[in-house]
């Protein structure tokens, strides 16, 4: 499922950077995915579990993963 979840993702808007543990099958799983929003001035990563990208909702995702069946 999770190879399902990226390609939504990626489709729905490119080059879009994340990072998740578990399989992201509802939406509770996928308010704990951490996306990427930056870099910080030691070169790390800044993540928030609230999207930043407005188009990226688990309905448009959910749609696109089911449609691959």
């Amino acid at each position: 499922m999770s190879i399902k979840f990226l390609t939504a993702v990626q489709n729905i808007r490119p080059e879009t950077y994340m990072s998740f543990v578990e399989e992201i099958e509802t939406e509770e799983n996928f308010k704990k995915v951490n996306w990427s929003t930056g870099i910080d001035k030691n070169g790390n990563t800044i993540t928030t579990n609230t999207c930043p990208h407005s188009e990226i909702t688990w309905t448009a995702v959910k749609e696109l993963m089911d449609s691959y069946d």
